[in-house]
């Protein structure tokens, strides 16, 4: 077997190019997930998180890639035949669509070019319709890896209050997160999904919910089936640091290094 010298350059849209300081930063002992070190290191990326999705809000790390951060999001809020708003923006938005179809969802896809992002004229439109409140959430992608096109995650929460409807507002960032500005609070969305490989230039392997006080509030009705991915015994346990289950250690190396 031959190796190529020097090192290896990636040239795709994720992951991205680990810096040399992230990777000397993963490249440490690891520790007892259970002890005083790792909750001091626990504590230092949940709170440094919260700074980059701009929120005061709670950050929910998952060992997982952002697909499993998209599943988390809808377990935990909706149930069985709830009716979400989706729209066709790229391959990506069209994955989550899939997702919660599979889930037992009911998602109203809104089709588009692949050209465009979310029209907040048609958020509106579709929320005006819906004189009922059938519709539980609207799921938007930020950025779509695979075009390039952005949302104006803004103007689609100004587009669902003109409607006054209750429903909602969960944002796909894999791909926009500390790479373009986005404002959890300021934007009042309530699941902000995210992933480390990307903005973060982490390795691949986690993922992230920045979770509104509406969409805690969901959680406790929400009947969708969940146990590896609910909220609740993650949001006990990161109270001091920790986490229910063994965390990616070394990964959160790298994330406190990043932050």
């Amino acid at each position: 077997m031959t190796y190529a010298s020097g090192r290896h350059f990636l040239q795709i849209p994720g992951p991205t190019n680990v810096p040399e300081r992230i990777l000397r930063a993963i490249d440490s002992a690891t520790i007892d997930h259970r002890g005083p070190e790792f909750q001091q290191l626990g504590q230092a990326v949940l709170a440094g998180l919260k700074q980059v999705f701009k929120t005061r809000a709670d950050v929910i790390i998952f060992p997982a890639s952002g697909t499993g951060a998209w599943e988390a999001a809808l377990v935990n809020t909706l149930s069985p035949g709830d009716k979400v708003l989706m729209f066709e923006t790229g391959h990506f938005a069209t994955l989550w669509f899939n997702m919660a179809k599979r889930l037992g969802l009911d998602p109203v896809f809104v089709a588009g070019d692949w050209r465009h992002g979310v029209d907040p004229a048609q958020v509106e439109a579709k929320l005006a319709e819906d004189k009922a409140h059938a519709i539980k959430a609207v799921m938007v992608v930020h950025n779509e890896t695979s075009t390039g096109v952005t949302t104006r995650v803004g103007e689609v929460r100004k587009a669902i209050d003109r409607a006054q409807h209750p429903a909602l507002l969960m944002v796909d960032t894999i791909s926009s997160l500390a790479s373009i500005d986005y404002r959890h609070d300021e934007w009042s969305v309530d699941v902000t999904v995210a992933g480390s490989q990307k903005g973060l230039m982490l390795p691949p392997g986690l993922s992230f919910n920045a979770v509104s006080d509406k969409a805690v509030a969901a959680a406790k009705s929400a009947r969708l089936p969940r146990s590896y991915w609910s909220w609740d015994e993650m949001l006990a346990n990161n109270r001091n640091g920790f986490f229910p289950y063994t965390p990616a250690t070394n990964l959160l190396y790298g994330l406190r290094e990043a932050l």
